[in-house]
């Protein structure tokens, strides 16, 4: 019997069908001006950009362009790259301009439906971001699709790491701008490092198309971006608690896999409290639980996270003496991403390789925070709808499930579920030798390196020629991708197959072309792609006869997304093809989440070794384990966020006001603002409201006066004149100090007085932001065991955190004050003494780099002197130096490094 749900839709359509059904007369009216675009020429197609430009700029809205600028775009990528688009790559264009994430199956080319929403925006002239999963598919793409965008008069760029500045600068300057999440998250922290407007890379966020868009607003989102600066070296102290750990036994931690955690157990504790004091790490009669401990505790639980919950080939690789991350989603390496708070160096300890330094953060973001700045978002995948809840939650995205060009021939059959892994592989190889005997390829879905290279072992020792695609071999992953599809390939690869490139059935044309092409370098290309193609039809007319595509997976991933992915390798724009999943109750994932029951079934059952358990109950009670851990990864990126979204109104905050100091030209009157809010400060403080001139602590404020203001007034004095009151003070204490910043302002030209205002405002605000980002990230490791004294962490760490802000913005007006107090302009006979040890050092280093005399002769000795009044023990004599200014003792050494580090 149907359910009240399944009839109502048979009724009225899914919601889905409903927006593909409203898209319809939109894609009739953009065909509709197909003729009258094909008629123009090149020339004229620009001349359209032009005037869709105009009339946005008088305007118009988007909307109404739409169907002349898809119109455009059409007929120039027809002209461009020889590709029409279907109607249905216009409705994805359409459904991202709207911000929404197309979900478009594999195949139904996704990078050809950005130009459309791409170019539509674009209009405005505000710029738009296409983002990429790796910098080779954001070259590719911006290249490839660049031609289109050409046609069409508009420009396009793409930013890669270390790249030169002014070039990274016109890239975005571009209309269209490519490029990976990575470089663009790290380029916006970038900015907000910088000193000057001109050197800013993101003018502003208006418009983003994210490819992959699950894999980058999803399963990145859990690691933010971090731009760090070098910590203390601590290298003997991660290698000295490595080689405690092996010592442990079971008993001394208890793991659980399922929240990936490990914890010492009681007797752990004991245990390592002997250990740390036998080997002179935890000094006697000081237990684990005292709070000078806290540091080595930390080390401990690294290196005990480093052994038990980290292995190598499957969560990272030793390359080149560097532990190298791999993606647990794509199976891609990770080079130059760190884990942090000293993991990532437990696990170098762990390996016996070079321990980098810990690093401070300077700057960091979360994904989900970099891509809620854009005005619109928009994205595209082929597995998004799994996902669709958290990303209306976080994204306010809606998903669109967009239809495929030609229906899907594929057969996705049920799992089969062997007892154990050997089984289970055993059945994958004789399946793989089957198919290969008639020819089909056969694409191998493994979750781990490890799984990959077993699987090709036991693939060598069958006789069975194959490729294996892994993190160590990501280097030629377009190549053994495109070969996936040929007649007898048999390819095991990580979860990372064909990210942005399709397995085409027969192989793909242009890499054979490129291949006869290194061959034989003399032959006419158009003749060996018409050979090739020739070729490519027999070949594929093959492969389908043999079946299409065959993909099986070794088992299932946490994530029902991922094992899609996989899927859809198979069965592009309507070619046959054919998946299963194959699994045992070893796998990880019915191991930790309750195989025990369905063990009890199978034996029930009489289940025989080598055989499987093949229903569809099996498929939906493992859909169901897959959407719990979906859940709770949801819920634990939810909660990354909450907490990062107390720090990103902070951040937006301190962003902006830099923002504003740098596009100022004048910047006295917030300076000014800041010294009166100073000298308010100090008068609440040492001149308390509502008390008596006998209760003014007069000397503190004098003290206080010289120290952050830099001038000597006689502050006691006038506390004792009668009928002088705090009001009265406060005004000759602001009247002294605009008098003395005045002089400055003369003493410097004003011009240069506002360039180091600025200056000195910007150094200020971003040495404060760097201490608090670190005082928040300790505040976050120690919070949650309020939950103890039953008192909500987040709440908790709302509260301080605000604290620790309003804080912040009192130190950036005293510093700032203070800073610019004692700015102070050289003397003439400093600036010639400076000139002097510079045309020194000069020679010292032009001495240096010449070829050494056969004989030297004595060098004279060094008689700078030391500057006029300058007393050894008094720093008072020492005058105001910068601290990169020459030490006024005359040793020729920066102040900073010389009297400057006693005072």
């Amino acid at each position: 019997m149907l359910g009240f749900g399944t009839i109502a839709k048979k009724v009225f359509g899914t919601p889905n069908d409903r927006k593909i059904k409203a898209t319809r007369p939109l894609i009739e009216r953009i065909n509709a001006l197909e003729p009258e675009f094909e008629k123009l020429d090149d020339d004229g197609l620009r001349a359209r950009t032009e005037e869709f430009r105009n009339r946005a700029a008088e305007g118009e809205s988007l909307d109404d362009i739409l169907p002349e600028a898809f119109a455009n775009c059409r007929e120039a990528a027809k002209r461009a790259l020889g590709l029409r688009a279907f109607d249905v790559q216009l409705m994805g264009g359409v459904f991202l301009h709207q911000g929404n994430i197309a979900e478009m199956k594999t195949g139904e080319g996704k990078t050809l439906v950005a130009t459309f929403p791409a170019y539509l925006n674009a209009l405005t002239g505000k710029g738009v971001h296409v983002v990429t999963v790796n910098d080779y598919l954001a070259r590719r793409d911006a290249e490839w699709m660049g031609k289109v965008f050409a046609m069409l008069g508009m420009t396009t760029g793409v930013i890669y790491p270390d790249m030169p500045q002014d070039a990274k600068l016109a890239a975005y300057e571009s209309d269209i701008t490519y490029g990976t999440n990575n470089e663009f998250g790290f380029d916006y922290l970038r900015d907000n490092m910088k000193a000057k407007l001109s050197e800013v890379f993101q003018k502003q966020h208006n418009f983003a198309i994210v490819d992959e868009v699950d894999s980058i607003l999803i399963d990145e989102a859990r690691t933010p971006l971090i731009i760090s600066g070098p910590a203390q070296d601590r290298s003997e102290l991660y290698t000295a608690i490595d080689t405690l750990i092996p010592s442990l036994t079971d008993a001394h931690y208890e793991i659980d896999e399922k929240s990936r955690s490990v914890t010492f157990s009681e007797d752990g504790n004991e245990f390592l409290e002997e250990q740390l004091h036998a080997r002179g790490l935890l000094p006697e009669g000081q237990s684990l639980y005292d709070p000078e401990s806290t540091t080595v505790v930390h080390h401990v639980n690294q290196g005990l996270r480093a052994h038990k919950l980290f292995t190598r080939d499957k969560d990272y690789i030793v390359r080149s003496g560097n532990v190298v991350l791999i993606d647990e989603f794509t199976g891609r390496m990770m080079p130059g991403r760190r884990l942090s708070e000293g993991l990532h160096q437990a696990i170098e300890a762990k390996e016996g390789v070079q321990i980098q330094p810990e690093n401070v953060t300077l700057a960091s973001v979360t994904f989900q925070n970099y891509f809620r700045l854009y005005d619109k978002l928009a994205g595209m995948t082929g597995t998004a709808m799994t996902e669709a809840e958290e990303f209306a939650e976080i994204y306010k995205l809606g998903v669109v499930e967009v239809p495929t060009n030609r229906p899907v021939a594929r057969q996705d059959e049920d799992d089969q579920v062997y007892r154990s892994a050997a089984e289970k592989y055993q059945a994958m190889i004789d399946e793989i030798r089957k198919a290969n005997e008639k020819g089909q390829p056969v694409l191998v879905g493994t979750t781990s390196i490890e799984k990959s290279e077993l699987l090709s072992q036991m693939l060598t020792k069958a006789g069975v020629a194959h490729n294996v695609l892994n993190a160590r071999h990501h280097e030629k992953e377009a190549q053994i991708v495109a070969e996936a599809g040929r007649l007898d390939a048999v390819t095991i690869a990580t979860n990372m197959a064909g990210r942005g490139t399709d397995i085409q059935l027969g192989g793909n044309v242009d890499m054979k072309v490129l291949g006869a092409l290194a061959d034989n370098p003399d032959a006419d290309p158009a003749e060996l792609r018409t050979a090739e193609e020739a070729k490519h039809a027999e070949e594929k007319q093959k492969v389908i006869d043999a079946g299409g595509l065959f993909v099986m997976a070794s088992e299932r991933h946490e994530s029902r997304r991922i094992d899609n992915q996989l899927r859809g390798r198979s069965g592009r724009q309507g070619d046959p093809g054919r998946t299963v999943f194959y699994l045992s109750l070893e796998d990880d994932l019915m191991r930790i989440f309750g195989s025990e029951r369905l063990d009890k079934v199978l034996k029930t059952l009489g289940l025989q070794e080598g055989e499987a358990i093949v229903h569809p109950w099996v498929n939906k009670s493992l859909e169901r384990a897959q959407a719990k851990v979906e859940g709770r990864n949801f819920d634990m990126r939810k909660q990354v966020l909450k907490f990062d979204d107390v720090m990103n109104d902070q951040r937006k905050v301190i962003f902006s006001q830099r923002r504003e100091i740098m596009a100022a030209d004048d910047l006295s009157e917030i300076v000014g603002d800041m010294r009166h809010q100073v000298i308010d400060d100090l008068i609440d403080e040492f001149m308390p409201p509502k008390t008596y001139a006998d209760q003014w602590n007069t000397e503190g404020l004098y003290a206080a006066v010289i120290e952050k203001l830099g001038v000597d007034v006689p502050v006691m004095e006038w506390a004792a004149e009668e009928g002088v009151d705090d009001e009265e003070i406060r005004e000759r204490l602001t009247k002294a100090t605009d008098e003395m910043m005045a002089r400055k302002a003369v003493d410097f030209g004003p011009e240069t007085m506002r360039d180091i205002e600025k200056q000195v405002l910007l150094q200020t605000i971003d040495t404060k932001w760097r201490e608090h980002l670190l005082t928040l990230e300790h505040l976050r490791s120690v919070v949650g065991f309020r939950g103890y004294a039953q008192r909500d962490p987040l709440n908790e760490y709302k509260n301080e955190s605000f604290q620790l802000f309003e804080g912040l913005l009192d130190g950036l007006r005293e510093s700032v004050t203070r800073h610019l107090a004692q700015v102070r302009p050289l003397t003439d006979e400093e600036r010639e003494q400076m000139m002097a040890q510079l045309a020194a050092q000069q020679m010292q280093m032009q001495q240096a780099a010449a070829p050494a005399p056969a004989a030297e002769e004595p060098a004279p000795e060094a008689t700078a002197e030391h500057a006029p009044g300058f007393v050894e023990d008094d720093p008072a004599t020492w005058g105001n130096p910068g601290r990169n200014h020459p030490c006024p003792c005359g040793s020729g050494k920066k102040f900073k490094h010389c009297h400057g580090r006693l005072a």
